[in-house]
């Protein structure tokens, strides 16, 4: 009969707290697999490793470094056994029958090298190359006498950002663009996914520059700024009729490779989430992605000044020719600016009632010569700005005057400045 009390005992599993190479020796030994002989050459072997550890990590002549040694090569081989061995006593005692102790030890060093070289965050800019070196020695001290569940915990950990990184190359290659320039750029690799499933939604084939990334989020917002509208109560048919745009779709590529399918959707979801401010077109996507603290470095673009710099060109370009007409003749810029200066539409041409009549709002108003100044800073292109500021500014010293004159009733001195000085027909 099993009382409470033999029911309780047999239910009590003690913690065991000997290296994991200490159990498999003493497995290995009691069930026949480590000879003597191999006992001796583990004995003959392990004091040659703890003069090298060491040596390696400091200096073999002082005791308190050969203690330290000591606890270090225990559990190197500790890690190689029970991680290669997943915790099997039988496999682990095999391993040490079969190869050095020496091997085991620097099986546990290997494992912690490679998991110190891994990158330990998605940053581009702040990851190291070149694998296990010099540098990192100070780490592996530290890690080589850490346990399984540590290096295990950690190993997880780096893998994933490795996964991530890989990812966001995969990607970036499928979009004309290579591990260098990822590099030179240092941007996050979750920002490069977010941007390439954006990229690849919209069915673009490059990754952008600020000006295509800035068109591409335009063009989200003109196709798929409104969600379809569903009303409770109504039929489907009725509901399908007045639906807006369809919901943009951000999908995972079907020809991503299956190890980095998890973490591109951990990414995706994200931008899913995003999704909502991406498409509200209040938002202006420069102060959205630029200067929004969220959103800051959340998303990728090339860095090209000089693609920008010729964008904004054209556009001034574009808006100053409209403004002009295409004309670039003193008198069509004089009254351009007056009329700017006067507070009505630019014109470049005016009638002699129409030059009558700016006279007349000069007279009542007054002139607005800042907004003149902010006319050519904005609006005229860069390499012409400091001409026509001054064009401006020595017609007024001759003009304002005459055009704001009490004394002048009938507007026939100022009507005349404007035909000799301005475009009036």
């Amino acid at each position: 009969m099993t009382t409470p009390h033999s029911a309780d005992q047999s239910s009590i599993s003690l913690y065991d707290a000997r290296p994991f190479f200490e159990k498999a020796l003493v497995f290995g030994v009691q069930n026949g697999i480590l000879d003597q002989q191999k006992l001796d050459a583990i004995c003959t072997d392990a004091p040659k490793g703890m003069v090298q550890i060491a040596r390696y990590f400091g200096s073999e002549f002082l005791r308190p470094e050969l203690e330290k040694a000591k606890d270090r090569i225990v559990n190197l081989v500790s890690l190689y056994l029970e991680s290669t061995s997943k915790g099997d006593l039988r496999q682990a005692a095999e391993s040490l029958r079969d190869h050095s102790f020496l091997s085991r030890s620097k099986g546990g060093s290997d494992m912690l090298k490679g998991m110190i070289a891994m990158p330990q965050n998605s940053h581009f800019g702040m990851n190291e190359h070149g694998g296990f070196t010099d540098d990192h020695i100070p780490l592996l001290a530290r890690w080589s006498l850490r346990s399984l569940a540590d290096y295990q915990a950690e190993f997880a950990k780096r893998s994933e950002v490795a996964q991530i990184i890989d990812a966001a190359i995969w990607l970036a290659d499928t979009l004309g663009m290579d591990t260098a320039e990822l590099e030179d750029a240092g941007k996050d690799a979750e920002a490069v996914i977010r941007t390439a499933l954006l990229v690849l939604a919209t069915k673009r084939t490059e990754m952008p520059d600020w000006v295509a990334f800035e068109k591409m989020i335009a063009a989200l917002r003109k196709k798929h700024g409104s969600a379809p509208a569903v009303v409770k109560g109504t039929s489907k048919a009725a509901n399908k009729a007045s639906a807006g745009p369809a919901v943009f779709a951000v999908t995972i590529p079907k020809n991503l490779p299956d190890q980095f399918k998890a973490v591109v959707e951990a990414v995706r979801q994200s931008v899913v989430a995003d999704l909502p401010k991406i498409l509200d077109a209040t938002l202006p996507t420069r102060k959205l992605f630029d200067q929004t603290p969220a959103f800051m470095g959340r998303y990728f673009w090339v860095e090209d000044s000089l693609s920008e710099v010729d964008h904004h060109d054209r556009s001034a370009s574009d808006t100053w020719n409209k403004a002009t007409g295409g004309h670039s003749d003193d008198s069509s810029l004089l009254t351009l600016f007056l009329s700017v200066a006067a507070g009505v539409a630019p014109k470049t041409l005016l009638t002699e009632k129409g030059a009558a009549a700016l006279i007349r709002k000069i007279r009542k108003a007054g002139l607005k010569q800042d907004l003149v100044n902010q006319y050519i800073l904005n609006q005229a292109p860069a390499q012409h700005q400091e001409d026509y500021s001054q064009l401006w500014i020595n017609f007024m010293d001759d003009a304002q005057n005459t055009l704001q004159s009490d004394f002048d009733y009938e507007l026939k001195d100022a009507l005349a400045l404007l035909r000799r000085e301005c475009n009036v027909k």
